[in-house]
This record gives structure tokens, C-alpha cells and sequence, in this order.
């Protein structure tokens, strides 16, 4: 009489544990893509919430909030003010602060732990805002932003938005020079 293992012959039990550990693995491999779309799905919201906040900014102030050479948003109220008595504001961290009112929190990438950060760039009356996608297969992925070599933490951009026309794979100065010349003709 055969051995049994579980009940089963040495080949029965070697037949199920081999569906079994397949199972799992393909388990595995689906459960790691669907994290990773979540995450891409986060950081495309977020950087649509920021878009929206800012727009509205713009409404009350005339101007998009500048950028920190660092990729921040310089929004934040620092408690001080300047000679002609507005506020002098300093650059916002992602997670940790908000434009108030426009957006209580800004938002910080799903992988903050590992390094991905957002980046924000503006000159006051245009402005891009970036995140790393984790998958090159989003339709939202940007190899001319990923030319761009922007450093989205210790990732580099590859998605991105920005006010009205402002295009995303020329740096602000570039597009704002390009303005200027058409004016000029």
C-alpha cells in the first residue's frame, strides 16, 4: 500500500502542492501590479486635487504661488510679515501642510517612504506640478517629462500637469521666453 500524506499518494500531494504554490504565486503577482495601480491612481488624483487648488488660488490672488528651488509650494504662512505688512510665506511640506483654504492637506506620494516625492515648479503666472508613476504602461506617462530629468524625490518625473497651455516637457523660463518672442512679432 502506498504512503499516504494527508491523505493523499506521494504524487497526489505532489500535483496539489504544485496547483497550490502556482495559485499563490500568481495570487502574489496580481496582488503586487494592483498596489502599484493604486498608487499611480493616488498620485494622479493628488496631483489633480493640487491643480484645482491652485486654480482657485489664482482666482484670489492674481498669481500662482511660487516654487522653492526644492520643488515645494511657497504658500505657507510663517506667522511674520514684511515691511508692508503681508505675510511672509514659506514653502509648504507635502503631508504635513496645507493651503489654507484651498487645500487643508497637501497630499505626499503613497511612497514617501521610499524616497518619491511630488515636484512643484512656478513663476507666479504659470506653473507644472509632477509625481513618478511607478508603471511606464499608464496612458498618463510621459517620456518627455522623464527627459526632463526632474527629480520627483529620489525618483525621476514622469507625469505631470499644468495651468491652461503651459506645456510640460519645456522648462517655465522656456515657454515664458517663447511668449515674449510672440508678443514682440
Amino acid at each position: 500500500m502506498p504512503q499516504k500524506i494527508f491523505g493523499f499518494t506521494k504524487n497526489e500531494f505532489l500535483a496539489v502542492s504544485i496547483i497550490i504554490l502556482s495559485l499563490v504565486t500568481v495570487s502574489l503577482i496580481n496582488l503586487k501590479i494592483s498596489l502599484r495601480k493604486s498608487r499611480d491612481v493616488q498620485r494622479k488624483n493628488d496631483i489633480r486635487s493640487i491643480y484645482d487648488s491652485l486654480n482657485v488660488y489664482k482666482e484670489d490672488f492674481g498669481l500662482f504661488p511660487l516654487s522653492s528651488t526644492d520643488g515645494k509650494i511657497i504658500a505657507c504662512e510663517s506667522g511674520k510679515f514684511d515691511k508692508e505688512g503681508k505675510p511672509i510665506l514659506l514653502p509648504c511640506e507635502w503631508g504635513k501642510d496645507g493651503i489654507s483654504p484651498y487645500l487643508k492637506l497637501l497630499p505626499i506620494d503613497p511612497k514617501w517612504f521610499e524616497g518619491y516625492s511630488y515636484y512643484y515648479v512656478s513663476t507666479g503666472y504659470h506653473y507644472q506640478i509632477f509625481a513618478s508613476l511607478e508603471s511606464d504602461k499608464e496612458d498618463e506617462f510621459d517620456p518627455a517629462i522623464l527627459a526632463r530629468n526632474l527629480p520627483c524625490g529620489t525618483k525621476i518625473c514622469n507625469f505631470g500637469r499644468s495651468d491652461g497651455r503651459t506645456p510640460l516637457d519645456k522648462t517655465l523660463k522656456e515657454y515664458e521666453n517663447e511668449l515674449d518672442e510672440e508678443k514682440t512679432k
